[in-house]
């Protein structure tokens, strides 16, 4: 599915600049720690690899233009792109699967500075249920939809095995979420009106494995 995001002119983003964003957001949150004022698109640019006529390009999405010979105001730029990714809201969600990569997940804080609150986990293994990761209560998978109504939730973080992925992602959907983030190498159906970010292990390996071996030869 392609995601794309609509700003209040109603310029509709493509997603390779949504996935850009954030880094020119981390390397200038670093700016600003160290109290740098101005940075120019030219040195973003050097840092990242990325084209400073496309770092222009893309925040000019967000009528975020820098002054001539100046470049941008870091801590400006910080609380536009912050504010445009929603980085600065609270953000609920839970983990339905709290297996190796759903226990690390619930345990990683550092996801709420980018406004990412997990708030418990869901399983259907009985040596986890009612037990806390993290800090969060891990529920039985089939409390979900109870659970959703009284907490209303949006995002679901699905990292089941594969083979529970659809019929996870559809109980999800069921109970009332409308965006899932999903860690599993499935590519999961859905409603339109439901919003899906796959995020594939697996594939970034397969990458890795290639370029690897193709050097190799």
């Amino acid at each position: 599915m392609n995601m794309a995001k609509i700003i209040e002119n109603k310029t509709i983003l493509p997603e390779p600049t949504i996935r850009r964003l954030p880094w020119y957001l981390s390397y200038v949150r670093m700016l600003n720690n160290l109290h740098v004022e101005y940075v120019s698109s030219t040195q973003i640019s050097k840092e990242l690899n990325v084209q400073s006529s496309q770092i222009a390009k893309d925040l000019s999405f967000l009528n975020i233009r820098g002054k001539t010979r100046i470049g941008y105001e870091v801590s400006s730029l910080v609380s536009e792109l912050e504010d445009f990714l929603g980085f600065n809201r609270h953000h609920d969600a839970v983990v339905i699967g709290t297996g190796s990569l759903g226990t690390a997940l619930m345990q990683d804080h550092g996801l709420e500075n980018y406004g990412l609150h997990i708030v418990a986990g869901f399983d259907v293994r009985e040596e986890v249920i009612g037990t806390r990761i993290g800090g969060l209560p891990v529920y039985d998978i089939n409390q979900l939809a109870d659970w959703q109504k009284e907490h209303n939730v949006s995002i679901a973080i699905l990292t089941v095995p594969v083979e529970r992925a659809q019929e996870t992602a559809s109980l999800a959907i069921s109970s009332g979420m409308t965006a899932l983030w999903n860690f599993t190498p499935y590519r999961i159906k859905a409603p339109g009106d439901v919003i899906i970010a796959n995020t594939s292990i697996y594939a970034h390996l397969a990458i890795i494995y290639n370029r690897m071996h193709g050097h190799e030869q």
